[in-house]
């Protein structure tokens, strides 16, 4: 049994909490779009972020989602099968392909969109205009912080 120093407090240890909130908000939000739409939680997360930064590679959007290569591939083709997504081959490097919504793939998107954008705003009625500043200022200081720490020799 670890001395009184070295207990975890599981329940209040950030690392812990973000990741219980971030499930929580996921499977909510994925509740709106999952029956209707078909798509599983990568899916989406690759929709969107094509949907914000296309055209961008699978290792672009596996950046910029934070996932794996592997569940990025697979959100890709599955995405690629239903003609939501398109490849293009880059004309200057053929080993680089680069991915964007299709037409069908862009009016998912702006179908769920809104769905997304609501719950947010249903999700943030818990806090104040001033909360919300607060909690905006403090999560970029802590995205910040985390990277720089990963980064960190």
């Amino acid at each position: 049994m670890p001395n009184a120093l070295q207990a975890l407090e599981l329940e209040k240890f950030l690392p812990y909490r973000l990741s219980v909130l971030a499930q929580r908000v996921s499977e909510s939000l994925h509740d709106l779009y999952a029956q209707p739409h078909g798509l599983s939680v990568t899916q989406w997360r690759v929709m969107a972020a094509l949907g914000r930064f296309a055209p961008l590679t699978a290792s672009d959007v596996g950046q910029r989602i934070v996932m794996d290569k592997v569940a990025v591939s697979r959100a890709v083709a599955g995405l690629m099968k239903r003609g939501l997504v398109e490849r293009a081959t880059d004309r200057s490097d053929r080993r680089r392909a680069s991915l964007k919504l299709s037409a069908r793939g862009r009016a998912m998107h702006a179908r769920i969109v809104p769905l997304a954008l609501d719950y947010e705003a249903r999700l943030y009625k818990a806090l104040s205009p001033d909360e919300r500043r607060s909690f905006d200022a403090l999560s970029d200081r802590l995205f910040a912080h985390a990277q720089a720490l990963r980064e960190a020799p």
